[in-house]
């Protein structure tokens, strides 16, 4: 056995000593038929339905919180603080929802893998005080006759059954996670001695709410019978063995598989409902804190939910659909004018369509003003760029240069085709070039393509950098937010002034 048995596999991405990509070479390989989503991602999503995937310490969390939010307004109003009458009832309202706002702000409510309250009371206490002050804020309007002593009474209590009920639900928690009623079904990634002693501990501590079923490890240290649980294979079936072990949980330790193959393994179950924690490098140095859990001493990552797994995500699809229906409305008569200039110019056939790669590698036909007419199929295809072309006339140059030739890509984002921020899409042609050649370069199919990206207000179209490109589009992803688009918006209004289109 090598020593790789003991290396991490995640960790930063190597750096690939190449130059830069910036346009396709002569003779590619073939296109390859991009396969739409495999079955057992489906089947998992079916099966995590049925059963709902609201973690249980997040829920009693939430129960509790109510519970602690009623009681308050009943005992304020039984001592006589002023909560029977409108104005005192708003104030309370104010202080109960200033809070929950508050404790959603410091993500009080996801689930952790070590339930106690001890670990919850400075977070408590300051969504406490954001409420208290709320509440005095309120009062000086509505209620102007309850006394600073009243509004600190009635957020003490609230602090209080905030704490009290807390520590009820959570040991509630702890006991049926202990009797495995409520444990979450874990995949152990790597059969090495940090993941024996993963099995070991989940085994010892079901408190953590982690129930092993397995391993994967394509050259695993230990023998299932010394794991205590059976190995599936390598990672290349790591997709098939969430769906058929129905798995919550997938926790990443050390192997011999390298990194970036691993970094490829994972990003194909973002699609599925289960969540991903990781063992950081030299994790006996490691400070837990953030996004990081603790099993039993053993720090762990939890690995960021996949955007269009959030509410944000469908947040941003109902922004492009209204978006672009009433953008689409407004520029209506500009249309209309490129498109008669377009048919003076050319003549007949004023849409461009061509197939581009969107979502999971799957094709989509684009639309775009034609700025030029090509030769033929193959041209339109495989050529990479005509910006420079002598066969564009004025009114070709001008809609790419002012990018109005892509304005009916609005239509695609209607369709849901495309999205109004994302990775710009490519032709299958270079898609299968580039996946080849560039690492990750497929990474940037997990979401919709885009009328604008992070990478094309850098400067990064036309001919330039392939692999900062997919970079970028990649960072983006795994960053994304809704304030993330609103900064690529706002940077492309500025890039259509200072950089032509291309």
């Amino acid at each position: 056995m090598t020593t790789d048995q003991h290396r991490p596999v995640l960790g930063p991405p190597r750096q690939h000593h190449r130059a830069p990509l910036t346009a396709p070479p002569a003779d590619p390989p073939p296109v390859v038929q991009h396969e739409p989503e495999p079955e057992v991602e489906v089947e998992h999503r079916r099966r995590r339905s049925l059963r709902g995937s609201v973690s249980t310490m997040g829920t009693a969390q939430v129960l509790a919180d109510a519970a602690a939010v009623t009681a308050t307004a009943g005992v304020a109003a039984l001592v006589g603080t002023g909560a029977l009458a409108w104005r005192g009832a708003t104030t309370e309202a104010v202080l109960a929802s200033a809070t929950v706002l508050a404790l959603l702000g410091l993500r009080l409510y996801r689930s952790h893998l070590t339930a106690s309250v001890l670990d919850q009371v400075p977070g408590l206490l300051a969504a406490g005080l954001v409420g208290a002050v709320a509440s005095m804020v309120a009062s000086e309007l509505v209620a102007p006759e309850d006394s600073v002593g009243k509004l600190l009474f009635r957020a003490g209590m609230l602090i209080a059954a905030l704490v009290l009920l807390r520590a009820t639900a959570l040991a509630v928690v702890r006991g049926a996670r202990r009797r495995r009623i409520a444990s979450h079904r874990t995949l152990v990634l790597g059969g090495g001695d940090i993941g024996a002693d993963l099995v070991r501990r989940f085994n010892d501590h079901p408190e953590l709410g982690l129930e092993p079923v397995g391993v994967l490890d394509p050259d695993p240290l230990y023998t299932p019978l010394e794991l205590e649980v059976p190995c599936f294979g390598g990672f290349e079936r790591l997709a098939g063995t969430i769906a058929t072990q129905e798995v919550d949980v997938v926790v990443v330790a050390f192997s011999g598989v390298r990194e970036a193959e691993l970094v490829e393994v994972l990003r194909t179950c973002d699609r599925l409902e289960c969540d991903f924690f990781f063992v950081p490098r030299l994790f006996e140095l490691q400070h837990v804190h953030g996004d990081m859990e603790q099993a039993w001493g053993m720090p762990l990552v939890r690995v960021r939910r996949a955007a269009f797994r959030t509410l944000g995500w469908k947040v941003k699809r109902a922004f492009d659909l209204v978006s672009a229906s009433l953008l689409l409305v407004a520029v209506a008569p500009v249309m209309a004018a490129v498109a008669l200039a377009v048919r003076l110019e050319g003549g007949p056939g004023i849409f461009f369509s061509q197939v581009r790669v969107g979502l999971d590698g799957r094709p989509f036909t684009m639309l775009k003003f034609r700025s030029l007419k090509p030769a033929d199929d193959g041209e339109s295809s495989t050529r990479w760029n005509v910006a420079h072309d002598h066969r564009m006339g004025p009114v070709g140059k001008l809609i790419r240069a002012t990018s109005l030739d892509e304005l009916p890509q609005l239509v695609n984002v209607i369709r849901g085709e495309m999205s109004v921020v994302g990775p710009r899409p490519e032709r299958p042609f270079f898609v299968d070039q580039f996946s080849s050649r560039i690492p990750r370069y497929t990474g940037r199919h997990r979401v919709p393509a885009g009328l604008t990206g992070l990478a094309a207000v850098h400067g990064l179209r036309g001919d330039t950098s392939i692999s900062d490109r997919t970079m970028l589009d990649n960072y983006y992803i795994e960053n994304w937010s809704l304030w993330l688009d609103a900064k690529v918006l706002a940077q492309t209004v500025a890039s259509l002034v200072r950089h032509p289109g291309s």
